[in-house]
């Protein structure tokens, strides 16, 4: 069910993830943020040129690695109790070696007021109790399961009317925010579980629903000069460079891998901090997100190919202004990778 939870973090009411969290939402396989109609823009551009010009970026497929993530992933989705609870120390952990090669987790803005953070999805509740910890005296907003129905927050997205007859106008949720809420810190890590019962529609478009819900929101309601963490996959993909170019254009942004977790993975975190959350360009971002949700929602999948077709960023033009950025970003997170593959089991070498 959806939660709505306000939590202070010296109470320590941060309750055990066996009582709410009987099924993880952070899914440790390959996300997908991307549609057909710009998947290719990676291969044409972007991938050959890092590889000229990062000696870290290394592009590797092996078939072998697809098959030991299937396993992984089809593993936590049929997690029990047990393996909840090994996810919310392990989410734990990952939040504080973030911490430590970030500090993205203590706020650094002097507050007279009590700190509010934002979790777009709480479960299984470890990277949360992190921050809290990290920020005595500070609140929570948190959405906890399933984070489905994080996608269904039509009034917080701006539709008021639901069309008649659609297939979840009877899921479609409240107002959950209120117009002058902000929040210091909001965490976007949320991810779509494969075995979440969901109307058809959704299938081909919930990961994107999901990503621009989040996006949308957390930038939203973000105090100016906040941080906004970000789980992001491929950091090689269209997709993932135009994020992390958007951002970079009204926030200082670094990425971080953590070993725990991600290390094999291509999975990595964009820390934004600074964030000008009420510049121009900021709330075109915020704009476009929505219109994409709202397409994505609503619209037949001509309409919805249409609006991603919408995009207006080129590719030359964010690698002529953001190519050299994107390396000096990128270099460690694909060490990380590159050397924890060579151990993994699927490969024994990496060129």
């Amino acid at each position: 069910m959806y939660t709505r939870d306000t939590t202070k973090a010296d109470a320590g009411v941060l309750t055990s993830p066996e009582d709410h969290f009987k099924s993880p939402q952070f899914v440790m396989g390959h996300g997908d943020l991307r549609d057909e109609s710009n998947r290719g823009y990676a291969s044409q551009f972007i991938v050959p040129y890092l590889l000229k010009n990062s000696s870290d970026f290394r592009g590797w497929q092996n078939p072998q690695e697809d098959k030991y993530f299937r396993v992984q992933r089809r593993e936590a989705d049929e997690c029990d109790e047990r393996t909840a609870i090994f996810f919310y120390k392990l989410m734990m952990k990952i939040a504080e070696e973030l911490h430590q090669s970030t500090t993205a987790l203590t706020i650094q803005q002097a507050c007279p007021y009590p700190i509010n953070i934002l979790d777009m999805c709480m479960a299984p509740g470890g990277f949360l109790k992190t921050s809290l910890n990290k920020n005595p005296g500070s609140r929570a907003h948190a959405f906890s399961l399933p984070i489905t129905y994080i996608t269904l927050l039509a009034t917080d997205m701006g539709v008021e009317q639901i069309p008649q007859g659609h297939s979840d106008a009877k899921n479609f949720l409240p107002r959950q925010f209120e117009s002058n809420q902000l929040f210091e810190l909001a965490i976007c890590d949320g991810q779509v579980l494969r075995k979440h019962e969901r109307a058809a529609y959704r299938e081909v478009r919930e990961a994107r629903r999901l990503t621009v819900t989040q996006l949308s929101l957390g930038l939203q309601f973000l105090r100016p000069g906040g941080t906004m963490i970000l789980l992001l996959h491929k950091l090689e993909a269209w997709d993932t460079v135009t994020l992390v170019y958007t951002f970079s254009q009204f926030s200082s942004v670094q990425l971080s891998k953590p070993k725990s977790g991600h290390a094999k993975r291509s999975s990595f975190y964009m820390v934004a901090t600074g964030i000008q959350s009420q510049s121009d360009k900021a709330l075109r971002a915020i704009n476009r997100w929505k219109r994409i949700w709202r397409v994505a929602t609503f619209g037949s999948d001509d309409e919805y190919r249409e609006e991603l077709r919408k995009e207006d960023l080129q590719v030359e033009t964010v690698i002529e202004q953001f190519g050299q950025e994107l390396v000096a970003l990128g270099n460690e997170i694909w060490k990380v990778q590159a050397n924890a593959l060579k151990k993994a089991p699927f490969i024994k070498s990496i060129v």
